[in-house]
Order: C-alpha cells, then sequence, then structure tokens
C-alpha cells in the first residue's frame, strides 16, 4: 500500500514554531493534508517527550498513533532534528541531523546519553549542542543500531552537511567512519532530487523530502511516498536503507521445475519490488525556496549560477559576501550529469523521471492553500483563502488527493473554474517563480502575465 509521510516536523517547543503544533492539531491536520505518517518532532526535549508519552499509544511496531483517535488517523513515527555547532578542519560548522528511533525506550536512553555529554535539551525542541554530525549518530546508534540518521535539508546554506557557509563538500568528510551509515538525504525546500542525482556520493543512497513545518497549515509542503505490506518502523526503515535479501533464489520452487532461468530472474524482481521501497517524492518547486539562488537581501542582489560565475559573490552594492545559493553549490560540487524527462499523467500531473528511469521519480506542487491565495487574489491566511480551502476539503477529499488524483472538472464543480484553472497549470509545471535568495521565499506566479512584484523577506525568527 502507498503511505505518504511527513517525517520533519517540530513541536511549539522549537524556536520560532506555532503554538499549535501539538500532537492534536498535528494530527488533525495530517489528515486534512493526507499524510498518512507523521513525525513526532522534538522528542530530545523533556516536556514535548512527555506529552508524547502521555497522548500517543502504540498502533504497530514502532508507530503510534494518537489517544482516541478517529479510523484513518495518521500515525505518528519518533523523530527529531538536533542542530550540532562545532569547529573541525580549521572551519566552524552548523549540521542539522534528523534522527529516527524505534520505540520510546530508545528514546529515553539518546535524551540521557546526550544530557550525560553535556547537552542542554531543555533549551530548545532542537537542540543546539556542542557535538557533531558525527558524535550523534555515535550517540543514536550506539544505543540502538536501527536508528536512522539522514542530514537535513542538506543543501541549506546554514545548517546543512552541504551548506555553503558552514557544512562540508562530502559525507565522507562530516561523518568519516560512520558514512556508510548514512543511507539517506533530505532534499530542503531549495532542492529538488534531480539536483541531487548529480552528486556522485548520493547515487548509492536515498533522496528523501519532508516539510521540516513550524506551524500546522505548512505540514505537507513536501513529503516521501512510500510503497509498505504495513506501516511499521522497520518498513520505513528498510525502505531507506535501500537494501534487503535478493529472495529470488529463496523462491519455493522445485529443482528441475520448467521454469527458465529468464523466469526465475523475473520472480526474484517481482519479489523484491514487494518489499518497502520510497516510491516517489512531493517536492517544492526549488525556485520556491528561500536559498535556490545566491545573494543579498538586504540590497536587493540575485543571482542566478551563471551571473555568480560571472560576476563573483562579493556584493556589487555593499561589498559584503553574498549567500551562495543552493543551486551555485550544486554546481560546485557536482560530478554527474542526467538527463531527465517528464511524463504526464492522466490527470494532467507531470512527473519527472532520469532517462534511464533508476531513480526514483517525483512530482513538483504547489501547496494549495498557496494555490488559493492567488487564484482568489487574497491572502494565505484571510477568511475567503480559509473558508475555500475547507470547503475542498470537506467536499473532494484531502489537499494531496486534490493536487495529485482529482479530476480538474470536479474540481471545478465545487472551487470554481478559476481554481481548477491554477490547479491544471500547477500539475503539468506551466507557471512562473521569481527564485528565492538569502532568506527570501521565491514567489510562484500561476498566471505569468501577473504584474511582477517585489520579493517578500520573510521573519528572520523562521530559519527554515
Amino acid at each position: 500500500m502507498r503511505v505518504i509521510a511527513d517525517l520533519q516536523i517540530h513541536s511549539r517547543f522549537s524556536r520560532a514554531v506555532s503554538q499549535q503544533m501539538t500532537p492534536p492539531v498535528i494530527s488533525q491536520w495530517a489528515k486534512k493534508k493526507g499524510i498518512e505518517l507523521v513525525a513526532t518532532g522534538d522528542w530530545t526535549h523533556p516536556i514535548w517527550y512527555r506529552e508524547l508519552r502521555a497522548n500517543l499509544i502504540e498502533a504497530g511496531e514502532g508507530v503510534y498513533k494518537q489517544k482516541d483517535a478517529e479510523e484513518g488517523s495518521p500515525l505518528f513515527l519518533l523523530s527529531t532534528e538536533i542542530s550540532s555547532i562545532y569547529s573541525q578542519g580549521g572551519k566552524g560548522r552548523r549540521i542539522h541531523t534528523l534522527v529516527f528511533a524505534p520505540n520510546f525506550e530508545t528514546v529515553e536512553k539518546i535524551n540521557k546519553e546526550l544530557t550525560l555529554r553535556g547537552a542542554n535539551l531543555l533549551s530548545d525542541g532542537r537542540p543546539i549542542i556542542g557535538l557533531t554530525a558525527k558524535n550523534v549518530a555515535e550517540v543514536a546508534l550506539g544505543v540502538d543500531s536501527r536508528c536512522l540518521i539522514i542530514p537535513a535539508h542538506a543543501w541549506t546554506p546554514y545548517f546543512s552537511v552541504f551548506g555553503s557557509i558552514s557544512g562540508f563538500d562530502s559525507i565522507d568528510e562530516c561523518f568519516e567512519e560512520l558514512a556508510p551509515e548514512i543511507y539517506a538525504i533530505e532534499t530542503g525546500l531549495s532542492s529538488d532530487p534531480a539536483m541531487n542525482w548529480r552528486i556522485a556520493e548520493l547515487s548509492s543512497r536515498r533522496i528523501v523530502s519532508f516539510s521540516d513545518a513550524h506551524s500546522p497549515a505548512k505540514m505537507g509542503r513536501e513529503a516521501t511516498a512510500f510503497e509498505l505490506s504495513e506501516i511499521s518502523y522497520e518498513n520505513i526503515r528498510k525502505a531507506i536503507v535501500g537494501k534487503w535479501e535478493d529472495r529470488g533464489e529463496k523462491l519455493d520452487i522445485e529443482v528441475g521445475s520448467e521454469k527458465s532461468k529468464l523466469s526465475l530472474r523475473s520472480e526474484a524482481t517481482r519479489v523484491s519490488s514487494l518489499q518497502p521501497h520510497i516510491s516517489f517524492t512531493i517536492e517544492f518547486y526549488p525556485e520556491e525556496g528561500k536559498y535556490h539562488y545566491t545573494g543579498h537581501r538586504n540590497c536587493k542582489v540575485v543571482y542566478s549560477p551563471n551571473d555568480a560565475r560571472k560576476l563573483g559573490t562579493a556584493c556589487p552594492v555593499c561589498g559584503k559576501p553574498l549567500t551562495v545559493g543552493v543551486m551555485s553549490r550544486v554546481e560546485e560540487l557536482a560530478s554527474v550529469e542526467i538527463e531527465t524527462k517528464g511524463e504526464i499523467d492522466k490527470f494532467g500531473v507531470r512527473w519527472i523521471k532520469d532517462k534511464e528511469e533508476k531513480r526514483t521519480p517525483y512530482v513538483m506542487m504547489v501547496p494549495l492553500l498557496e494555490i488559493l491565495s492567488e487564484a482568489l487574489e487574497s491572502g494565505v491566511a484571510s477568511q475567503k483563502v480559509q473558508a475555500s480551502y475547507e470547503q475542498m476539503i470537506n467536499s473532494l477529499g484531502n489537499e494531496f488527493k486534490i493536487l495529485l488524483e482529482t479530476d480538474i472538472h470536479e474540481i471545478s464543480a465545487i472551487a470554481g473554474p478559476r481554481i481548477s484553472e491554477a490547479i491544471s497549470l500547477v500539475r503539468n509545471g506551466d507557471i512562473a517563480i521569481e527564485p528565492g535568495y538569502d532568506g527570501v521565499f521565491g514567489k510562484v506566479k500561476i498566471w505569468k502575465e501577473n504584474k511582477e512584484e517585489e520579493p517578500q523577506t520573510l521573519d528572520q525568527g523562521s530559519l527554515f
């Protein structure tokens, strides 16, 4: 079965996070979005940990549900994000790491070990600690080898493994001998899978995408779809690790049967395809991410990678260093060229694949609230947009169903032709985006003839 998961969110105990991020509200919004498995986030925080233990009950191996949850409510997986700030190789490093744990007992042991090593877990839901990213992996894997360690928003200039300002040039450099235990990276909002496919050391690792939501409405702006026989921690782990035994040779096939070797291989492939795996990811348009291009927001200077190569990375207005964007950083580290292709499905959704179809496909979407905001020419938080959103969810189903699988004529009958047209344009990628840079989100323009607007700078307290 297909399971859409968002495994990176934050609780209200993290900096610049909505106070609405509580277990019941997270569960309610996950259901609206179409998220069937959602992160708990922030289990390192002592108060949040107690709330999780009080509010969640086991609903399967390593997954939990809200007490008294309605039928069809999402399940939770234990995850947290840790901010490591330290010096290595003569350079300051700031790395954010996702840690997934199979049960509360493991969480409790990891928290105890981090505290013994000097971490102040009560300071923030996403604690800032002096341990290296490698140390974090050592602690988690030392407690339970089934823990998963995934670099978060891997390309963000600040606080990421490949970040232009405080990151590394490779996973090997960051995690050293523990690099083989890093089975995946999380793309972040400013990169997409095709950009990551260009990095040689990522060819054997999974590419996952999650929202890093700081408020309920932001959940699901990126997500990962898994194919699982049942929802469990171990199945999620197998899908992310991406290694399983080829059971083809162990099928119950009699020696001397008429099956040819070719048939045997086909059967082995069929059985392997039934193993847990990632079927696709749902991506934010990377141009909309707030670090996609190089620039300086105070001087409103924006450079594409070509501009940055020609003009350098000093601001031409004030002379200060520009924040090197994700696209330029990918160009710097890339060593592989991958050809991509787009395929339009029966709903008009454009799926992006590599031409050899060896990698997990993905689709780029604009969140429904943003689509409604432009279509209705009203703010995302306005009563007009919120009412339209609730009407569509109540009439047509969850947000992912509306964006990816609902017939355009059905959408038009409920929401009107302008909204259905907007969704159709987003589905096939026929939109324009003013790229984000230096902490300023990109601006989506569904109708390209719209008058250009100045990019909007968001509150600096919100890092992601």
